[in-house]
C-alpha cells in the first residue's frame, strides 16, 4: 500500500484542532495513532503488540508493507493482520474531517489527559480514545455502574441512590451511555451534581440510542462521552462487547446493578475481574429474571454483594460521604433545602438558593438529591415539595 503520508506538515494538517499544539513528533504520533483506528476493529492484539514494540509511527509504517518486522511479533501474524487493515487504509480523510466538525478530541498515551488504567489491558488497550466533552476527567476515581437495558424500577433505584452517593464522594460514574441501567446511573449522576463518562460503541458524533441524544449532550457539559473508534463508526454487536472492557478498565471498580443470565453487563463484570479489578453485584429478587447474572456471580463467588454505597466504597477503597447520617452536613442541608420550598407554589432554583442561604449550583446540586429521594419535584415552573410531611432524617 502507497500514498502513507506521516509528515509533520500533513499529520498537522489532518489533526487540527482535534489535539493540543505540540512539537512535531507529538503530532506525527497522535496522527499515527488516529490512523491506525482507522484500521483495526477495538482490541486487536496484533496491532496492539505491533504499536506496543515498535511505536505507532513506525508501526503503521510496517502495516502499509514498508519495512520488516524488527520486533518480537511475529511476521505471519502480522502478515495476517495487513490482510484485514489494508482494505480500510482510505477512509482516514473522511473520518478525521468528521470528528473535527463535530469538535472532537483526540487523546493519546502520550497526553497527559490519558488514564494510565487503561494500559492495564496490555496489548488490547485502546490505540488512543476520542472524546467530546471534558478530557481531564477521564483519569479520576471511577465505578462503574452497569446493567441490564429492560431494567426494573428496582434496579433503576439501586443505581441512582449509588450513582448519587458516589458523586458526592468525589467519584466519577462510568456507563454505556445505554437504557435501562446505564442511563439511570448517568442521570442520577447529573442529578447530584457529579461527573460521569459514557463509553460509546461507535462514533461519538453520533447519539446511540438516540433517545439518549439530550442525557449524552448533558454528559459532555461536565464529563464526557468517549470512544476508541473514530467518528462515522457504527455501533456493531462486536462493538459493545469490545468497548464493555474500557469501562471495566477506566473504573477501579465494576459492579452489575440488573443482569439477566447472559448479560453484556456479565462480559463488562469479567473484563474487570481479568484485569486485577474488584467486582459487586446488587441482588434482587430470586423470582426476577433481572436479577439472574447478579445472582450467578454472587453465587460462583465472583463479585461481593453490594447493597449500597458503603459497599460500593469498600471496592474502591475510598472513604463514603454518609448521605442521611444525623448531624451530617447534608441532613441539614437538606433540611435548609426543603424548608426553603413549598407544597404548592413552584419555586426557581435562584429562589430556593436564595431563601435557603446557598450559592446556586450548590442547591441545585441538593435539589437534584432530594429528587433522587422522591422528596421534590421539578415543575415546568420550578420546584416544589412532593410531600411537606416527609421525613427529614
Amino acid at each position: 500500500m502507497t500514498g502513507l503520508d506521516l509528515s509533520p506538515a500533513h499529520a498537522r494538517t489532518r489533526l487540527g484542532a482535534l489535539i493540543d499544539a505540540g512539537d512535531d513528533v507529538d503530532a506525527v504520533t497522535a496522527y499515527a495513532r488516529a490512523v491506525w483506528t482507522t484500521l483495526i476493529e477495538p482490541g486487536d492484539r496484533v496491532a496492539g503488540a505491533l504499536i506496543a514494540a515498535l511505536g505507532p509511527v513506525r508501526a503503521l509504517e510496517v502495516a502499509h508493507g514498508s519495512g520488516a518486522v524488527d520486533a518480537d511479533v511475529d511476521p505471519e501474524e502480522v502478515a495476517r493482520g495487513r490482510a484485514r487493515w489494508m482494505p480500510r487504509a482510505r477512509a482516514e480523510s473522511h473520518d478525521l474531517g468528521l470528528a473535527q466538525r463535530s469538535r472532537v478530541r483526540l487523546v493519546t498515551p502520550e497526553d497527559s489527559a490519558w488514564p494510565g488504567a487503561l494500559d492495564d489491558l496490555g496489548p488490547f488497550a485502546p490505540v488512543c480514545l476520542w472524546v467530546r466533552g471534558d478530557v481531564d476527567c477521564l483519569g479520576g476515581a471511577a465505578v462503574a455502574l452497569v446493567g441490564a437495558r429492560a431494567s426494573t424500577s428496582y434496579g433503576e433505584m439501586v443505581t441512582a441512590d449509588i450513582a448519587a452517593e458516589a458523586v458526592v464522594a468525589g467519584v466519577t460514574v462510568c456507563s454505556g451511555g445505554a437504557y435501562g441501567i446505564d442511563g439511570a446511573a448517568h442521570r442520577a449522576a447529573l442529578l447530584a451534581g457529579g461527573v460521569t463518562i459514557a463509553v460509546m460503541a461507535g462514533g461519538v458524533e453520533r447519539a446511540y440510542p438516540a433517545g439518549h441524544r439530550d442525557l449524552l449532550e448533558r454528559i459532555t457539559t461536565s464529563g464526557a462521552v468517549v470512544s476508541e473508534v473514530p467518528c462515522g463508526s457504527a455501533p456493531t454487536k462486536h462493538r459493545f462487547l469490545a468497548r464493555n472492557r474500557v469501562i471495566a478498565a477506566l473504573s477501579a471498580a465494576t459492579v452489575v446493578v440488573e443482569a439477566g443470565w447472559r448479560s453484556g453487563a456479565l462480559n463488562t463484570a469479567h473484563h474487570a475481574a481479568a484485569i486485577g479489578r474488584p467486582v459487586g453485584a446488587v441482588p434482587g429478587p430470586v423470582t426476577s429474571a433481572a436479577s439472574m447474572g447478579c445472582h450467578r456471580l454472587l453465587r460462583e463467588g465472583s463479585a461481593v454483594c453490594v447493597t449500597a454505597f458503603p459497599d460500593v466504597a469498600d471496592l474502591l477503597g475510598v472513604s463514603p460521604t454518609p448521605i442521611a447520617a444525623e448531624g451530617d452536613g447534608y441532613t441539614g442541608d437538606r433540611t435548609r433545602i426543603l424548608d426553603a420550598l413549598s407544597a404548592r407554589t413552584p419555586r426557581s432554583t435562584e429562589d430556593v438558593a436564595g431563601r435557603a442561604g446557598f450559592a446556586v449550583d450548590e442547591a441545585a446540586s441538593l435539589l437534584g438529591l432530594l429528587e433522587l429521594e422522591g422528596l421534590v419535584v421539578r415543575r415546568a415552573m420550578g420546584w416544589v415539595q412532593e410531600s411537606p410531611t416527609a421525613t427529614l432524617w
